[in-house]
């Protein structure tokens, strides 16, 4: 596993326990990063700070693409999953969209239902479509 897809896990893991605690993921971030163990890097701590700062926008895409599906149904891991893929295709300039749609895709696959990866894939490719429209 490669040092930024960890670096994403370990994102993955603070978001969605910010997610069910209903608490700030840059909380859990000051938390996390206090203790240490596991360490949180540079990469991991932006991911959450980004996410944090572009949640509405990132929300509002998720949802205008989740057919059937609303944020609230929707299992809190894929949810937080699909937070990162969307702020690194949209936000980051340095993570080409393949790269962040299969980097969520195996994420799904690793801590989420057998259902979660095609989800997952899905929706970030119906938004890889209208991107330039997005922007």
């Amino acid at each position: 596993m490669s040092a930024r897809s960890k670096s994403r896990k370990r994102a993955l893991d603070i978001l969605y326990e910010a997610d069910l605690r209903s608490t700030s993921p840059l909380e859990i971030l000051a938390a996390r990063s206090v203790q240490n163990d596991p360490p949180v890097n540079e990469y991991t701590s932006g991911l959450v700070r980004d996410v944090t700062e572009h949640l509405g926008r990132i929300d509002g895409f998720i949802g205008e693409h989740a057919e059937g599906w609303t944020l609230e149904r929707m299992p809190a891991v894929d949810r937080n999953i699909l937070r990162i893929a969307v702020l690194e295709m949209m936000w980051r300039d340095d993570v080409p969209d393949r790269v962040a749609i299969d980097e969520a895709v195996e994420l799904a696959k690793s801590v989420s239902t057998d259902r979660s990866p095609a989800f997952v894939n899905g929706l970030l490719a119906s938004l890889l479509h209208v991107k330039p429209a997005a922007d």
